[in-house]
Order: C-alpha cells, then structure tokens, then sequence
C-alpha cells in the first residue's frame, strides 16, 4: 500500500518529467520514462552538433559538392557551366553522355525494368532582349520569380567573352503609380512605351559602349551568388533549387554499388526546367513507356519559414528529405507513396511526406504511363537570393535516391 509521501514524490517526479518534455521536446519525453541509461543514449544521438567522424566526412563532403554547384551559373538555356561542373564532379567510372536537348545521362546496372532519376542543371534568372540607345538592357525572365527582389543589387551580364558586371536598376514605378516621371528614352530611336520595366545598367551610357563589351540580345544575365554557411549545417545562397537535386544524384552516385543493381538505372541531369520541362520533356520522348518509375528530385517548397501558414507545404528543415505526394504537376499513387515510405523506414533514412505548389521534371513521363514519384528537401525563401538549406537533408536524400536505386 503506497504511503502519502509515496504519491507525492511520484506526483512530483511526473509533474517535474512533463515540465522537461515541455522543454527539450517528446524525445526527452520518451525516454525519461525508460530510465537515465536509454536518456544518455538517446540525446547522444540526437544532441545537435555532435557527428561521429563519418557523419562529418559526409557533411564535409556534401557541403562540397553543393557549394561547386551553387557557385556555377547556368541560367535556362545557358546552362554550360554547371553542366561541365557536374561532369567533374561525377566518380571516375561514370560514362556521361549528354544529348541535343542538353541533358546529360548516367546509366548504370543493365537490363530491365529501367528506373530513371532526374535533377535540373538550369536556374532562374534573365537573358537580354535588346540593348537601348542608353546603353541599358532589357530583359525577359527565365523562371518564376519576384523581380523586385533584384532591383537595386549587382548584376552579371554572361556573354560569350567573359562575364560583364552591371546594376540591375530600381523599376521607374511600381503598380499603376509612378513613383517618378523620368524622360522618355529611345530605342532604335523611337519612343520606348516600356521605359517604366526592368533593366540592367551596365554604366556605359551608350548603345555602342555596351556593344563595345561583347553584350548581345540573348545573353544571360544573373544577379552573383555565394554558397554560405550558416549556423550547425544550414546553409544560405541561390540556385539551392535545384543545385541540391543534383548534388543529391551525384552523392549518391558516388556511392550506389553496382553489384547490388538487379535492373537499369539512369540518371539524368536536365536542361530547362525553369521555363518548361523542356529538357526532361525530350528525355520522356525518348525513353517513352520503357521505365517503370521516374524520381524527380526537386525543391519542396516548404511553408517552414516564419510568415508562411503551416497548413499546407509543412515540411520542416532538417527534418530530413521530402515525398511530394502532391504538386501542381503531378499526383503520386499512394500505393508507391506507401512503399516509398516502407524503403526510408528500412533504411532509416528520416522521409516527410508533403504536398506543394510547383512541378516536376518527372511529370512529363506520366503521358507515357510511368508513375511519378517526386522526391525532394525541404526549401525555405525558394527562388528568392538567399534561400537555405539543411546539408542532413541533402544526405537523407542522397540516401533516399541510392536506397531506390538499390532495392525499389
């Protein structure tokens, strides 16, 4: 029979477990139930900031791989540079082809079914669409994206010469109210109606000085970017999307054992996503109905960010990778969203399973009857100059993507 010191000390010692659970999270709560030894174990694990040496190697590792990545411009249409860096980067073995959509493919393993990966070499960014009699550029973007989140920031015009450095200037008005009436400019002589837009300033004053620095109708422009690091393995910059895909398929590439494949796999690096599908849209051309499933590894536009709501797109970083179950391209059966799952939890491999706005190379192969099973990280500020990361959940996806290789 318990005394009335028994219960008090027992009441106590549960009201002092729940106001521990309340601060350090449900882990904490799970284990103090279970004794100060599994307590030990369990935050030892969980505990940021303390990686065994071959968590820091891949870290390391991954960090790497993203930053070469994220550092190389390839804008849609234009994407030359970041391909040449993936193909430096690929292992040794690796036999890349690249196709006239500008595609590069890695096959591995042979014979059938085929499984097919697909991660975007091209980012958001602009080409030049005339040069004014100003010596200014006019623009068009490549991508969805908020443009007043370059106005007033540098520039860079990619010609076919070197890299050009510029301003992109603030918009003359913003909505349906000036902010100011400047002079009409010409162009081609002629009244430009356009003169409240978009444009870069690349400081020469005139068509002929800024033709005088080899830019052309056509070139790329982009605004320079940075990988850094933040805090623990977070990391900010642009082009994240879909930088991470790639360093994800090169990751796992890097490691995927080729005597354990029982079927065909490739792996494709695509051009133009931002403005189409239009490189994954040739690859599905090609391959037709031969796969039996297409992973898309791109961006999960996540809501974990602190204006957003967190009723739809909740994925959270550092969580580990993403199944997009739902996006505005495509919808994944959930029999393969459910077995997709089963893999990760094999594995333990951490997998979020979410929906969210965009879509997805991998939807263009559904027009042949091979299922869509999107993959991704989750991704705050996307699109924008200084979107961020987790390096965990670029390793989680690597994982994710070398697990379905090997055994899905």
């Amino acid at each position: 029979m318990k005394t009335d010191a028994q219960t008090r000390r027992r009441a106590d010692a549960h009201v002092a477990r729940e106001r521990d659970a309340h601060t350090h999270g449900p882990a904490y709560a799970q284990v103090a139930r279970v004794g100060p030894l599994a307590l030990v174990l369990v935050l030892s694990v969980l505990a940021p900031g303390r990686l065994t040496a071959q968590q820091d190697s891949r870290i390391a590792e991954a960090r790497d791989v993203i930053r070469r990545l994220v550092e190389s411009y390839g804008v849609s249409g234009h994407e030359g540079p970041v391909r040449e860096t993936v193909i430096r980067l690929l292992p040794d073995w690796a036999n890349p082809t690249i196709d006239s959509a500008g595609n590069v493919h890695v096959r591995v393993g042979r014979g059938a079914p085929l499984v097919v990966f697909v991660a975007h070499l091209d980012e958001i960014g602009f080409v030049v669409t005339a040069i004014r009699d100003d010596g200014q550029l006019e623009l068009r973007r490549r991508g969805g994206f908020f443009t007043s989140l370059y106005e007033g920031e540098p520039a860079l015009v990619h010609t076919a010469h070197g890299v050009v450095p510029a301003v992109f200037t603030p918009r003359d008005s913003v909505g349906p109210s000036p902010r100011r009436t400047p002079p009409v400019p010409l162009v081609g002589g002629r009244p430009d109606t356009a003169a409240s837009g978009f444009r870069v300033d690349p400081g020469t004053g005139s068509h002929a000085g800024t033709d005088s620095l080899g830019i052309r109708v056509g070139d790329a422009i982009t605004m320079p970017k940075q990988y850094v690091s933040l805090a623990g393995n977070r990391a900010t910059g642009r082009s994240f999307d879909d930088r991470v895909g790639c360093a994800a398929q090169i990751l796992a590439l890097r490691r995927l054992d080729s005597r354990r494949l029982r079927h065909s796999v490739l792996f494709i690096f695509s051009t133009r996503e931002e403005v189409g599908l239009e490189g994954a849209r040739f690859a599905a051309q090609r391959l037709g109905g031969e796969p039996i499933r297409v992973h898309a590894l791109d961006t999960f536009v996540s809501s974990d960010a602190p204006l957003e709501i967190k009723t739809f797109a909740n994925a959270l970083v550092g969580r580990g990778a993403v199944a997009r179950a739902v996006d505005n391209s495509s919808v994944t059966p959930p029999a393969l969203v459910d077995s997709l799952a089963a893999l990760a939890r094999a594995r333990r491999i951490p997998l979020q399973i979410g929906t969210t706005n965009g879509g997805n190379d991998g939807s263009t192969f559904t027009r042949f009857g091979v299922p869509d099973v999107a993959i991704g990280w989750p991704l705050r500020y996307s699109h924008s100059p200084a979107e961020v990361i987790d390096l965990a959940d670029l390793l989680a996806l690597a994982d994710l993507t070398r697990a379905i290789a090997e055994a899905w």
